[in-house]
């Protein structure tokens, strides 16, 4: 079991971003808050969903609610990963 990293993290944020040309992930992003990185829920309920096509990680809606960062988001998964397993 091989835990998501922040390549495979940015990959899909990238990829659920859009049409928003002005989000720039380049960087240490690790604890830069979504909202300063130009994500919405919504943008951050794609990349979940593509993390459960990907991944096979089924993350609840309440737990991505309560994350601000792509550091929380990778614990989470990788928690949840490890849990599942």
């Amino acid at each position: 079991m091989a835990q998501l990293g922040i390549d495979d993290l940015r990959r899909i944020l990238i990829a659920c971003a859009g049409e928003d040309d002005s989000i720039d992930l380049t960087g240490d992003i690790l604890d830069i808050s979504f909202e300063d990185l130009g994500y919405d829920s919504l943008a951050l309920m794609e990349s979940t969903a593509r993390i459960k096509q990907e991944y096979g990680i089924d993350l609840s809606d309440d737990a991505v609610g309560d994350v601000e960062t792509p550091r929380a988001l990778l614990d989470l998964v990788n928690a949840t990963e490890v849990a599942a397993a």
